[in-house]
């Protein structure tokens, strides 16, 4: 996985300050959302390692379902144990996702169906003469990741969409900010990084004050640290991390006030799995939001591993499972924080699996898949996008093992959530360089 210069000193200076000063920056982020009107925030949720969507949601009407239940054998779910959707009734979920099934029913939740990395629109016709230029290395975990995250031909560029946006935003809505718009708490992830702006990398454990193993020697060791952040080298590689270094002192010493000094929220997270945990801090850090001076803000978070080439039913259930229930609490603490309609959180992948079952109770690498939007200001209760035709062979098979081609762009779905984020419809080239080879730039899931 490639990283820009400008990531790898930021991850790398805020990791040896949280390791000196337990340095969390997201709880400031939350702190200032609280006070401004015109706040909106981005959670990017991805489930690494392709989720297999065809178990996620899945045609209900009789004829959907006995065709569903022909081709995928043995990964076939019972019909009785599927959860349905009212607002869409030929359709159900998985039996893991109450939450989620709750979420939609109620109008707070919507999916879109068969979207995934694409240049331009693409047909099994063109495909399978090689008449389009696809993206690079299909089916590939590492490169399918980054393209989700960077929205390019490959997976060689140096920034993400999300760091571009804050590149483009940054000045006009967090010119005062005490933080950087993005924040990652599921480590360094290309879609974090601007060519112009850097993001910070955070613990889903939450921020803590300074720690140290060395007992006697811990004061006068952060003394150090922090007299070396503010040295003078006349070298400007080392001056430049000594200027990041020492950011993260500074952040590490807001964030921990604004954290302090607010009010808990109530809502109680699932915290015992790490997707819980992750959700939880966002969620605190939103909280804090007022005390950074920030109108705009995007987090991404990771849950996994979705690469279910065998054994897929049991794993499937247990990862499903931990993220309905951290999404409906998310939603709840939303609630909470009346931000509901200014918040948005979102599913990616590196893509689906295929609809026909391998030899071994699993799934193999496919590609459009079909993703979740949470959030008041979702247009709720609908199916977005178009749901493919469950055929081996058929049209939006690539092959004859049901890899569905995208029948919805990445850069699309992107390019809605950027809209409703503020991102102004000149800077969508900057962000999404192959957005001008579709024929619309809002899918109109939000309002």
């Amino acid at each position: 996985m490639s990283h820009s210069r400008r990531s790898f000193l930021t991850n790398a200076s805020l990791l040896a300050a949280g390791n000196l000063l337990g340095f969390r920056p997201f709880g400031m982020l939350n702190a200032l959302a609280q006070t401004t009107s015109d706040y909106k925030a981005l959670v990017c949720i991805f489930l690494f390692g392709g989720n297999d969507a065809n178990n996620m949601l899945i045609p209900f009407d009789t004829n959907g379902y006995s065709n569903y239940a022909t081709i995928r054998g043995p990964l076939a779910l019972a019909q009785n144990t599927l959860l349905p959707l009212t607002p869409q009734p030929n359709f159900a979920l998985h039996p893991s996702l109450p939450e989620v099934q709750s979420l939609f029913n109620s109008g707070n939740l919507a999916f879109l169906a068969n979207v995934g990395t694409l240049l331009q629109p693409t047909t099994r016709a063109q495909y399978q003469a090689n008449q389009i230029v696809p993206p690079s290395n299909l089916f590939s975990h590492p490169d399918q990741q980054l393209e989700w995250q960077n929205q390019m031909n490959d997976s060689s560029g140096s920034s993400g969409w999300a760091g571009r946006m804050a590149d483009r935003m940054n000045t006009q809505y967090n010119p005062g900010a005490l933080v950087p718009m993005i924040a990652s708490i599921s480590g360094d992830t290309l879609f974090c990084n601007g060519t112009d702006t850097s993001p910070v990398s955070v613990s889903s454990a939450g921020p803590g004050a300074p720690s140290c193993s060395d007992h006697s020697y811990c004061s006068s060791r952060q003394a150090a640290a922090q007299q070396f952040a503010n040295m003078s080298s006349g070298v400007s590689l080392i001056q430049e991390d000594n200027a990041i270094t020492n950011n993260a002192f500074t952040y590490n010493t807001v964030l921990a006030g604004a954290l302090n000094a607010a009010t808990p929220l109530t809502t109680v997270f699932p915290t015992t799995t790490p997707f819980g945990a992750q959700l939880a801090e966002v969620a605190k850090l939103i909280n804090v939001r007022s005390a950074l001076g920030v109108k705009r803000q995007i987090f991404f978070v990771g849950a996994g591993n979705f690469d279910t080439h065998s054994g897929q039913l049991a794993t499937q259930a247990t990862l499903l499972a931990e993220v309905s229930p951290a999404l409906l609490a998310f939603y709840q603490a939303l609630q909470e924080m009346n931000l509901t309609n200014q918040v948005t959180a979102f599913t990616c992948s590196d893509f689906a699996r295929t609809f026909q079952p391998n030899s071994s109770d699993g799934t193999d690498h496919a590609w459009g898949s079909h993703h979740i939007i949470l959030g008041g200001a979702v247009k709720g209760g609908q199916i977005y996008g178009t749901f493919p035709t469950q055929a081996l062979g058929g049209p939006d098979d690539v092959g004859s093992n049901g890899r569905w081609i995208p029948s919805t762009a990445s850069a699309q779905y992107a390019a809605t959530l950027a809209q409703w984020f503020g991102l102004s419809t000149a800077d969508l080239p900057y962000v999404l360089p192959y957005i001008g080879n579709f024929s619309t730039n809002n899918l109109g899931f939000l309002g």
